[in-house]
Order: structure tokens, then sequence, then C-alpha cells
């Protein structure tokens, strides 16, 4: 150590002088290095979020459903003659299905008509024989008991015309359900039997069925957590259902074609479904051009409901984050600021901002995947949020109450 002392000590003045100069210039360079150039603002595109009323469609998977089905069931015995419909044709109101044998059947009523017929002749002989004794008991040329036994006489005649006339009603019924015709216009189904088969009146006899299919009904079913979300929304103002509730059902078909005819909803249940969770909703819609068949899978498009004040942003604004939904916000300052927020529907190419955003603030749309927090930022193309729009989601039922 004495030894390095002792070597400077001996260095000659002027050296140790350029020694300082260069140690100076190096602190200086290093100082100019660490002032850095103010950062130019990043160009983006921004829109300006102003709450607006956005109608509501809520979709569900569906079912389709005859809105009249009617089994086709013998209701009495007999063979089965003739089967006069094309199975799975529309068969018109009154259009006969199936024929029974006739003949038991006609001379049953041959039958009874002869028994009316007797019947009426005794009621004939028994008023005929009163005619002639009431007056003869009025001068006591007939006793008080031949007058009561020619009116009990008439009477029981009477009635056994009445009883004869049942009798000739229900023959003449059972030979006119021999004749099996179609209670209701819509599709026919396959027949279950064939000719010659011998059929039991009631459940024995099934031959097939009618189903109607203008109009027709549309099933679907909605969650015990979707009614509730939709009824606190509803309470608290975020959802505003149609007057009178009338909803308005639109559907689309297993290929994307949109049906060509609306309807409304005609039924909820209100009863909870244990087995699947869920309560029924029921629709009814025309169908003059038979294009949906019962047990079709459909989506169906319920609207009629709106949101008002709502924030709306173009989903490429949305950024998913490690905690959440971010956007980047254009602060006051001119820099760009992160900002978590709570999504709500979809409504076409947007977004619905549920909390996180205030009216009047501006979201970077296009330019953001350059920005950092608290960076400088200019915007070139500052535009409205999105005009009124369709919000179509599925986690919103539609109930009547």
């Amino acid at each position: 150590m004495n030894r390095k002392k002792n070597l400077f000590k001996h260095l000659p003045v002027s050296f140790s002088l350029g020694l300082i100069a260069l140690a100076a210039l190096t602190l200086t360079a290093c100082n100019k290095e660490e002032v850095k150039a103010p950062q130019a603002p990043v160009a983006v595109q921004a829109v300006q979020v102003e709450p607006q009323t956005v109608p509501v469609k809520v979709s569900f998977v569906a079912q389709v459903e005859s809105s009249h089905q009617v089994e086709i069931m013998a209701r009495v015995n007999g063979f089965l003659e003739k089967i006069l419909y094309r199975e799975g044709d529309v068969a018109k109101q009154g259009q006969t299905l199936f024929l029974m044998d006739q003949k038991p059947f006609i001379a049953q009523v041959e039958a009874a008509r002869g028994a009316l017929a007797n019947t009426k002749a005794q009621l004939w002989t028994a008023q005929a024989n009163l005619n002639r004794i009431k007056p003869l008991a009025e001068l006591d040329a007939a006793s008080k008991s031949d007058l009561d036994n020619a009116i009990g006489s008439a009477h029981s005649a009477e009635a056994a015309v009445h009883s004869a006339q049942a009798r000739l009603d229900t023959a003449e019924l059972n030979l006119s359900y021999t004749v099996i015709k179609a209670p209701v216009t819509g599709v026919t189904g396959q027949a279950l039997v064939r000719e010659g088969t011998y059929l039991t009146a009631g459940p024995g006899g099934h031959l097939s069925y009618v189903a109607q299919i203008d109009p027709i009904w549309v099933n679907f079913s909605v969650s015990q957590n979707q009614m509730a979300s939709y009824r606190q929304q509803e309470a608290a103002g975020l959802m505003v259902p149609p007057p009178n509730r009338e909803y308005h059902v639109g559907l689309k078909l297993s290929d994307g074609e949109k049906y060509p005819h609306s309807g409304k909803l005609n039924f909820v249940d209100p009863s909870f479904n244990t087995d699947t969770g869920t309560f029924l909703v029921r629709a009814e819609l025309p169908n003059p051009e038979a294009k949906l068949q019962p047990g079709m899978f459909v989506e169906a498009i319920i609207s009629g409901s709106t949101r008002p004040n709502a924030l709306l942003v173009p989903q490429r604004a949305v950024q998913q984050s490690s905690n959440g939904h971010v956007v980047f916000v254009v602060s006051s300052q001119g820099t760009a600021e992160v900002r978590p927020v709570i999504v709500g529907d979809w409504v076409g190419q947007d977004w619905i901002i549920e909390k996180g955003l205030k009216p009047g603030e501006q979201v970077v749309t296009d330019g953001f995947q350059r920005l950092a927090p608290g960076a400088p930022v200019k915007v070139t193309d500052a535009k409205l949020a999105p005009e009124k729009s369709e919000s179509t989601k599925t986690a919103a039922p539609v109930a009547k109450k």
C-alpha cells in the first residue's frame, strides 16, 4: 500500500490532471445517456360510450310439438276391414281413416229398430184401451181398477218405447264407430294394425294418431337460476318487459334459416320440474307451409324486453386477463388506463358493460396492443358507441307473472 502511494506521489502533475479530466468526461457521458427523450403518444382509435336503450333477444333450444295430437283408437270391438288413408299425409277433419266390418252392427241396428216398432205397437194398443175405458169409468160403466190398469199399461208401454229407442240409438252409434274419422286436420301417423285385425275398444285398439300442425307449439325450458336472474334484473330496472308481457317468438331452423312466421308465448308452467330443474315455457306459431313438424329441434328467440341505459363497446375492445375482462380507457390526462370491467350480454358485435365504465369515457378499440398503463395516447378516430342493437343472450327467462 505504501508503495502505491509513493508511486502516485512521484507521477507528474500534468498526468494527474489528465486522469481527472478523463473521469469528468466519463461521468458527463453517463448522465447524458440517462436523460431520455419524451415518449411519443401512441395513435389509437376509440369510442365514446353513452347510455342507450337496446332491445333484448333471448335464445333457447326448443322442440316442436303438435298443438293438438289425437290418438286414434277403436271404440267398438270388431274386425278392421280397410285402411283408407295414406300414412304420413295430411288428413282433413272428418276424413275417413279406417273402416271396420259393419255387418254385425247393421244387424244390431235392424234388430233394435224391430224392437222399437214392437214397443210402439204395444203403446198404441195400451193407449187405445185407455181411451175406451176412460169415458166408461166416468159413467160408472167400468170399475176404477180397470181404469187404473189401463193407465198403468199405457205408461209401461210408453217406457218400453223409450228403452227400445235408446237401444236403437246405441246400435246406430256403434255402427257409426265402425267408420273411424280424423277428429282434426293434421298429419297422420303410421297405421299400427293391418286389415283383418280384430280390434278391441280402448287402448287395445290403438290404430294411429293425427297431429294438428297449424298452429304449432314450440316448447323450451328455463332454469331456476335463469328465472331468478331475469326477475332480479327486472326488479333493479336493468331490464324492462314488454307491455302486458306479450313477448314475441321467432325461430331459426337447424340449417340456420329464419322461420318466416312469428308467434307469442301462450303458457308458462307455474310449477318447477324437479327432474329437469327447469320451468316449461311454450309458444304458439302459425305453420301454414308445414315447415315445422312435431319433434324437430329449433332455436327459439324471444324478444320484446328492453335494456335501458346500457353502455356498449365493441367486442374487440374487451381483453381477457388473468383477473377477468379489462379495457383500455383514455384518461383525462391523455394516458392509457387499464380498467377492469364486468361484461354482460353480446349485442351483435358489441358487448354490454355492466360495471367499470361511466358515460362519456373513451374506450380504445384499435391500437391498444402497443399500449402500456400510463402511456400517452393520441386518439386519431373517436366515435360514439354503436347505435341501438339487438341483444341476444341465453341466460334470461321470459315469464308471465
